[in-house]
């Protein structure tokens, strides 16, 4: 995950949220979101 730019990284986890995939999946992303310190972005964006 972390050759992801940040927007593809936030892209994917939207898409993965929209195809209801697994949960697990979804939680890796967060965190990665979470470890980059994007989570704030994403919640401004509608999460």
């Amino acid at each position: 995950m972390e050759k992801l730019s940040d927007d593809l990284l936030i892209e994917s986890f939207y898409k993965a949220k929209e195809l209801k995939l697994s949960n697990d999946f979804i939680g890796l992303i967060q965190r990665e979101i979470e470890r980059r310190s994007l989570d704030k972005q994403v919640h401004l964006i509608g999460i």
